[in-house]
């Protein structure tokens, strides 16, 4: 588990996502409403040189940025109840870029086969501090885990 003690150490933790995430990456963000999972993508965006605003993907359910080192597939399946087969979401799994899905854990049998999953959780005392763990499903997953954790530690030496 990783301690995230404000706004500011939580953008670093996400810019080093960005940073890190190679070409067929895929993360899935978990946790509540207001956890913070919009806000890690935007810093998992600038570490990935994009220069766009990065809107949430609600009503769109994907949105796509190709101006950086790689390209950002930003995805919210929040609204997805049925038919997730029939948005064609499992090309991008695959894909030339970096995978962000926010509520993936709803998709259920369209997830992809390896992706590693970002829980975050609020703090109850703290509205700033957060908890993430990574869980890795897949050898991918794990190197991409990996590869955050070392720049994580890297960054607090």
């Amino acid at each position: 588990m990783i301690p995230l003690q404000n706004v500011n150490e939580t953008k670093k933790f996400a810019i080093i996502i960005g940073k890190v995430a190679k070409a067929g990456d895929n993360l899935i963000l978990t946790g509540d409403l207001g956890a913070g999972k919009t806000t890690l993508t935007k810093g998992i965006a600038e570490g990935m040189e994009i220069d766009q605003t990065v809107k949430s993907p609600t009503y769109t359910i994907i949105r796509e940025y190709l101006d950086g080192r790689l390209p950002l597939y930003h995805m919210d399946v929040y609204r997805i109840e049925t038919g997730a087969w029939d948005l064609g979401l499992d090309e991008y799994f695959e894909g030339e870029g970096l995978c962000v899905i926010e509520w993936g854990r709803q998709l259920q049998d369209v997830v992809p086969l390896d992706y590693l999953e970002l829980v975050i959780e609020k703090d109850s005392e703290d509205e700033n501090k957060r908890q993430v763990t990574l869980r890795d499903f897949g050898p991918y997953a794990n190197v991409f885990k990996k590869r955050i954790e070392d720049g994580w530690e890297q960054y607090n030496e």
